[in-house]
Parts: structure tokens; sequence; C-alpha cells
């Protein structure tokens, strides 16, 4: 395999879709480095794992010998762009958006490498672009063109309210790309129009139009919805090691590969490995302790993370769960909140019961105290649930 196959393969790791790679491939072979571009709008002062998905791949460049761009949409996050939402996003003060992205940069740099990352805020060139700019940029599309984004489309048809500054988002996104001399630039797979619309405008100003790889959206903790600081689903980087490091071991078997193949930095044949070694018989748990480690590790050291599993262990003995756990099945089909499941696992008797023990901080989840009583149980895993202090039962969820 030649150096720049071995690139792209890398690349690709976790990508769902790359634009152009034929484009990509004569980029990589002109031995330069190249300018790899995301842009994250500090609408949020916290990072959580599921941004760590793309931050992962620009270290992926990184680690090709390229210059990593990381854009702080100081001036875009101001607009508010709905990205898929039903409903204008609030525009956040320059105030909020500033305090935002001083954590933002001190949370990148446990991934990153800050001698191949350059910090750049968009309000540079946009201001400097001035209001007879603004409409030349905007000269540059048609409302028909900006119709065919999905989240606008569908709120044009339902005849929900679309303001007009929210057609400046993208036009915005894309002339960042023009502003940096973008080579590539990364997004999720719901920013496929704004990063098309860099393509477009680089062409229209005279540059070789930028590369799009687009990294897929990872589920949150109950296996079904994007990773959400409002669902609840998350696991923040800033938070206490054994925070992320029980949130993790909380995952289902099933979704523990998915976390594995977009966030682990283990090697694909080594997680292929990890899969067989479950296949032949290793358990389950014992993987995702290495996973729930290399988390913690990567944002708190390893001997937080050392720590966090005596942590963990410790608190299964406290709870003294039985060598002879009784093994349930009870089938959740598409997802079952855990105090249905709690109530059919034969815990408690009736589910107001289950939801009221939940509520006292009776109920345990792998060891973990439950606090969500909407919390979904996904099929394919086995788990064990405690109810107060000698209810247990090894669940297996189908």
């Amino acid at each position: 395999m030649s150096e720049v196959q071995a690139a792209i393969e890398l690349i690709k790791r976790g990508v769902d879709e790359l634009l152009i790679e034929s484009e990509l491939v004569e980029k990589l072979k002109s031995g330069r480095p190249l300018r790899v571009k995301a842009g994250f709008d500090p609408t949020a002062p916290d990072l959580h794992v599921g941004h760590t998905v793309l931050i992962n791949k620009l270290r992926h460049f990184q680690e090709l010998g390229h210059q990593v761009l990381f854009l702080i949409g100081d001036f875009t996050g101001m607009i508010g762009d709905p990205s898929g939402k039903n409903s204008t996003r609030p525009p956040l003060s320059r105030e909020q958006i500033m305090e935002n992205a001083r954590t933002y940069q001190d949370q990148v740099f446990k991934i990153l490498d800050p001698e191949k990352t350059e910090i750049c805020f968009n309000s540079v060139w946009m201001e400097a672009l001035g209001s007879a700019g603004m409409i030349r940029l905007a000269a540059q599309q048609t409302v028909a063109r900006m119709l065919e984004r999905d989240d606008f489309s569908k709120r044009y048809a339902n005849n929900q309210s679309i303001a007009i500054h929210e057609f400046l988002y993208p036009l915005c996104q894309g002339y960042d790309s023009v502003a940096m001399k973008a080579d590539v630039e990364l997004g999720g797979t719901d920013q496929r129009f704004n990063l098309l619309m860099g393509r477009e405008l680089q062409k229209h100003y005279g540059q070789a139009p930028q590369c799009v790889a687009m990294v897929p959206l990872l589920e949150g903790l109950d296996g079904v919805n994007k990773m959400s600081k409002s669902l609840g689903n998350y696991i923040g980087i800033a938070e206490a090691p054994k925070e992320i490091f029980g949130k993790t071991m909380s995952i289902s078997d099933t979704l523990m590969w998915r976390y594995f193949d977009l966030l682990s930095f283990r090697s694909t044949a080594e997680i292929a490995g990890l899969r067989r070694s479950i296949d032949e018989g290793r358990n389950p748990r014992d993987v995702k302790v290495m996973l729930a480690q290399e988390l913690v590790s990567r944002f708190h050291g390893q001997q937080a993370a050392e720590d966090a599993l005596s942590d963990f262990e410790a608190r299964f003995q406290r709870n003294a769960i039985p060598d002879d756990l009784p093994e349930v099945r009870v089938v959740v089909g598409e997802g079952l909140p855990v105090f249905q499941v709690v109530k059919q696992a034969g815990l408690t008797g009736t589910t107001s019961e289950a939801m009221r023990m939940i509520d006292q901080g009776a109920v345990r989840l792998n060891g973990e105290r439950v606090g969500d009583k909407g919390l979904l149980m996904q099929a394919g895993e086995t788990v064990v649930l405690q109810v107060g202090k000698r209810k247990f039962a090894a669940v297996v969820l189908e």
C-alpha cells in the first residue's frame, strides 16, 4: 500500500462520505501540508464526546502531517444556525460566545497537537467584509438553491417561519473556506449543504474547491438520539473521571462498538480482535472497561483512569451483587423505559412502584444509580438491575 493510499484509509475511517476522493488523492500527492478546516459555533461552554468524533478526525490529519484550522464561529454564532432544527436557533451575545470559546480552546488540546493547530475566529474576515460585501456574497445564490437545504425545505412546506438572516449562515460558512483557503473541510452529516457551499464559493473566487469529509452523528447513551446535553444522554469531556467512566460503562454492548469505531484511537485491527474475543466467550464488560479507561485517560490522564476503574469496581463490591444472579428476559423491542423493564423483570410489583423506587434513588443499573425514569433500554445486551439492597436480576434485553 502506497503512502497516499494508507493516508486515505486513515482519513476514511469512521467517515460517512468523502467528496471528492480523487481530488483529495491529488492534493495528498502534492506533498504539501494541507489546510484542514473544521468550524465550531460556541453555543455551549462544554464539549461532549459526540463533538470529538470530528476532532479525532482532525487529529488523524495532524498525524499525517497536515495543519488543522480550528474555526470558532464567533460571527456565525451570532446568526444562529438551525442545523436540522425546525425553528430558528436563538443567537448568542458576543460575551456569551467569547466565554464559551475560551473553554473550547482548553478542551480541544486534550486531543489535538497545539503545534499543528491554528485557532481562528471568523469575525476577523466577516466583519471586514462589511455590508456591501455581504450583499455581493448573497448575490452568489438564489432562494431556490437555499430551499434545497433539507431543514429549510421542510419548514417552508410546513409554513414555519424562516428568517432572512438564516439564509446567510451557509453563505458565511462557505465564505470561511474562501478566507481560510481550506483544502479540506470536516463536518457532521447534517452539515452537507453548508460544506458543499464552501466548494461552490471557492470556485467562484478562483480557488481549488475543498474536499469534504462528513462524519456521522454519535448516538447518545440511550442509543437512539443524537448525543446532546439538552437530552442528558451525553458524556462531557470536562466531567469528572468517575462520571466519564460510569457513563461509558452504562452503554449497551451493541452501542459499545459504535463508540469504539468513532471514539477510540485503537487500530481497526485491534478493535476487530476485541470483537473476536467476545465471540469466543470474553465478557463484554471487560472490553467496555478498556473503552472507559481510554476515554478517561485521554481527558484526565492515566492515573485518573486507574482510579476511576478502582472506584467503579469498589462500588460493585459494595453493592454485593450475588454470584447466583437470577436471569430474566425482557422484550424491549425498539426501546422500553427503564421503569417498565424493572417491573417486567419482577423487581417491583407495579410500574408506579418502579417509578417511585427510581425517584428514591433505590434502583441501580450495572452498579450505577438510575436517575432518569425515561431512560430507554435497548435490545442486544444483558444488564444487572438492582432494587433496594436485596433484589437483583441479570436482565437479558430482547
